[in-house]
This record gives C-alpha cells, structure tokens and sequence, in this order.
C-alpha cells in the first residue's frame, strides 16, 4: 500500500483540490483527479531530501496559534504603517543566524515569516546557518533577530529536531 500511496494525506488533497477547482464529478474528472492523486506524490519523492518526523504536537499547536495571533496583529500593524507618513516606515534586510538544521524546519521558519505581513524570507545562505529577512520596518535589528528566534525557531526545532 506504502508503494501506491507513498503520502497518503498528499493524494487526497490533490484529488479534492482537482475537483474543487474544475467543479465537477465528472468519470473523466474523477479518473483524472485519481491518476494525479496516485501519480503525483510518487513523482515528488525524488526531490524529497529525507521524510520529515515531526514530534511535539503540542509544541506544533502552540506555535500555529502564535503565528495566527502574529498574522492578525502584523496586518492592522502593516496598515497602520502604510496608511501613516512613508518617512516613518525603516524597511530593511536583517541576516538571521539559524540553529535550526532540519530541512523541513527551515522551510517551515521561512513559510511562516513570509506568511506574516511585513516580513519576508528572501534568501537561505548556502551553509543554510543564516535566512536574510526583509522586513517592512526595522527599528533594531537584534530585536527583530530576537523575536523570529523565540517566536518561531525554537518551537520549530523542538518539532523537527526532538524525535
């Protein structure tokens, strides 16, 4: 069964997002909709690096509510900077140093400080021991370097890198 279904949870988003998004229950949708289910996930383990072992779900839930909590209060603090004066906005790149060795965890960490508005992930150094962030507005860099540490890494590598 693994052989057929190698990411079980993979396929069944790609069958019910095939659907969804041709709003049909056609035969020839369905079949479609189950070769890219069976055909997909096969084709994307090569680029795969290692199966991800995620452990903590607890620290998993922690940090999701964090980061819907960031999410909501970085969009009304982003449209308040906008819509004020632009010489108020200090927009910057910030280097931050990664602990986090885990591949998933690293693109985990990058998804979530794009994800939360006025930052973003622009680019993994090529040891992946550093993210260069691009932030809307940088008052203190350490700060900054701080707060996506304890926030976000740290849950993080308790999730990726405890099991």
């Amino acid at each position: 069964m693994t052989r057929l279904l190698p990411a079980p949870l993979t396929s069944a988003a790609v069958f019910a997002t095939w659907l969804l998004l041709n709003q049909s229950l056609s035969a020839g949708h369905l079949l479609l909709a189950a070769l890219l289910a069976l055909g997909l996930p096969r084709a994307c383990a090569a680029f795969a690096p290692q199966p991800s072992r995620l452990g903590r779900p607890g620290t998993a839930l922690r940090l999701a509510l964090v980061v819907l909590a960031d999410i909501v209060t970085s969009n009304v603090d982003v449209a308040r900077r906008i819509l004020g004066r632009e010489s108020r906005l200090r927009p910057g790149f910030v280097w931050v140093p990664l602990d986090l060795r885990d591949p998933h965890g690293i693109v985990a960490l990058a998804g979530i400080i794009t994800m939360t508005p006025g930052t973003l992930s622009a680019v993994l150094a090529d040891d992946r021991r550093a993210l260069l962030v691009h932030a809307l507005d940088v008052e203190d860099e350490a700060a900054l370097v701080r707060q996506i540490k304890r926030r976000y890494e740290a849950p993080l590598m308790e999730i990726f890198e405890s099991c």
